[in-house]
């Protein structure tokens, strides 16, 4: 997640437009995966797969020309081909590592990614309105996310539910700059990239997401529905008009479930709000699965530190797990 220096409201629909083209370059080009996305008026998110380190590391100079013509122009590729056809007649394998490796060293890397993602749509931006200077605020916050279909769904519904929760639209398919918008619509990538976190589930087969979409598009929007779903109970300030009528109020199963819960908010309700652990939490889901992050970046925290998930505060959160004990404002 990434704001506007001072939280200026910069991104109208072209800056959306513009800042989602690079964002689907930069994605193809670096190898990586964008599950979903929201662009808002002066921030956004990301929820984004990196691959292994593997595919990381055996870049072939196949793969990177094929992927050049996403991101770069004519004369780049043109250029690229060269040195590579130099190297080819030197017989020299070193040189073709070195034309390499600096390509190597920035695939499916997120820092990367985000990096170039801002100064990009920086660049853009003051080009198009004649200004200099930073556009954001930071560099960027993020959490690592559990690649579990609990954890991956509960972030995913958070960043789709944004222009809910802002009252800028009442169906989360009306607004076009969200990962489950573009999805709807048809777009190949978003669906690929929602497709993922159901990939483990029965409603899948294979690896073909867009072809599987009827059934996890489905799976999906009841999730994001049900987690956004606003109950309101409507009163009137008019005798006349409420006579006859049953007095507005909790249901006998409400009181109960609030009962059991112990007033604690559900995770739905939860993630109707802004929830600091889904950009402060370092990492987020089981809690083995935080305890192994912790475990592998154990000389980065205090010696007095022995474990690494903590309970999140304030909701029932069904199990899930933060890094980061955050004590104040986890949500507003």
């Amino acid at each position: 997640m990434s704001r506007v220096v001072d939280r200026r409201f910069i991104f109208g629909d072209a800056e959306k437009e513009h800042f989602v083209a690079i964002m689907r370059k930069l994605e193809g080009f670096l190898g990586l995966r964008v599950v979903t996305y929201v662009v808002m008026s002066n921030h956004f998110h990301l929820l984004v797969e990196e691959p292994d380190e593997e595919a990381r590391a055996t870049l072939d100079r196949e793969t990177l020309l094929r992927r050049m013509p996403i991101l770069y122009g004519a004369s780049a590729v043109r250029s690229l081909k060269e040195m590579l056809a130099r190297a080819d007649r030197s017989g020299s394998e070193r040189m073709e590592e070195q034309i390499l490796a600096p390509y190597r060293e920035r695939m499916g890397n997120v820092s990367v990614f985000m990096k170039e993602l801002k100064q990009r749509f920086s660049q853009w931006y003051n080009r198009r309105n004649d200004r200099t200077g930073t556009l954001w605020e930071t560099r960027f916050t993020s959490v690592l996310v559990e690649g579990d279909e609990k954890a991956l769904m509960t972030i995913a519904a958070y960043i789709d539910l944004n222009p809910i929760r802002a009252g800028m639209v009442e169906k989360v398919e009306d607004y076009r700059w969200c990962g489950y918008a573009s999805a709807a619509a048809g777009n190949r990538r978003a669906r690929m990239g929602l497709g993922k976190i159901l990939r483990n589930s029965p409603h899948v087969s294979g690896e073909d997401f867009e072809k599987n979409w009827a059934a996890t598009g489905r799976v999906y929007r009841l999730w994001l529905y049900h987690e956004g779903e606003v109950r309101e109970i409507a009163e009137t300030a008019d005798p006349e008009a409420a006579a006859g009528k049953t007095q507005c109020g909790f249901s006998e199963e409400d009181v109960a479930t609030e009962n059991a819960r112990g007033g604690q908010l559900s995770l739905s309700q939860a993630i109707r709000h802004r929830v600091r652990y889904f950009t402060h939490g370092v990492a987020f889901g089981s809690a083995a699965f935080v305890d192994s992050v912790f475990e592998r970046y154990r000389s980065q925290f205090s010696e007095k530190r022995n474990s690494g998930a903590r309970r999140m505060r304030d909701a029932d959160w069904e199990g899930l797990h933060v890094l980061r004990d955050l004590q104040r404002d986890v949500i507003t």
